[in-house]
């Protein structure tokens, strides 16, 4: 791949630094590649092509080649078909991209989750406050799904034991899905919310129907947040810590 040149390759920037007076790097998720560092020459001068085209959150087409980490961008166009989020969306679809870059190895091909990203960033370009926590919480699961980091949540994880649908489980990083004593406060849903949590990711459409059980789930969000930063290796996403300071403003 790093000496032959890729053409038509759909991709969207997740992140972009500056490289030198006219140039960025690029950090790109493509369908058939996965997490791509890219350098744009040129990008930044007020007569490039690419200035307008290398946003955020935008179906692009792109072409790079070259050889070494990072590759050159030889031509990107956008693919239409979206406009930008803005608000609360556009924070959403922000935290997506640091979720995809802290936990998804450059060059390492995932292209189911692709195109889970690419339903997440339409569902946030059209979304409206409630349905922002669900379409997170889909994307969430589906992403831990993909690069094995969530258990079966048919079972409790130690023992493999199937679940009572009415004792309530707790996510935990390292432990899975284990049992709650009855008036534990740490947050869980009841056996049958896991289940068909299970259900949905086994979907053949699987994002639409983990958003509408999610829709219902409250307590999913906190338990989710400790596995994904247990596994960031952070306590607290830098996204996830502007959207909390925007809220207290």
């Amino acid at each position: 791949m790093a000496t032959r040149r890729i053409s038509d390759e759909p991709a969207f920037v997740l992140h972009r630094y500056d490289w030198s007076e006219s140039s960025l790097i690029l950090e790109v998720l493509t369908r058939q590649f996965g997490r791509t560092a890219l350098v744009a020459r040129g990008a930044k001068k007020p007569s490039s092509n690419f200035r307008p085209v290398l946003l955020p959150l935008q179906p692009l087409r792109l072409a790079f080649g070259g050889e070494g980490e990072i590759r050159t961008l030889k031509s990107a166009e956008w693919a239409g078909g979206l406009v930008m989020p803005t608000g609360d969306a556009l924070l959403a679809g922000y935290y997506v991209n640091e979720l995809i870059l802290r936990l998804l190895a450059r060059d390492d091909p995932h292209p189911a989750l692709f195109d889970v990203y690419a339903t997440v960033v339409a569902v946030l370009a059209g979304a409206k406050g409630e349905a922002l926590e669900p379409a997170l919480r889909a994307f969430e699961l589906l992403l831990l799904r993909e690069i094995g980091l969530l258990p079966a949540l048919d079972a409790q994880t130690a023992t493999l034991a199937a679940l009572a649908p009415a004792t309530r489980y707790n996510l935990v990083p390292e432990a899975g899905l284990s049992a709650l004593p009855p008036g534990d406060p740490r947050p869980a849903l009841p056996g049958a919310q896991w289940l068909a949590l299970q259900r949905a990711l086994d979907d053949a459409a699987p994002f639409g129907a983990v958003m509408r059980e999610a829709a219902g789930a409250a307590e999913l969000k906190p338990q989710l947040r400790a596995l994904l930063h247990y596994h960031c290796g952070v306590s607290a996403l830098r996204t996830r810590q502007l959207m909390m300071d925007l809220q207290s403003l």
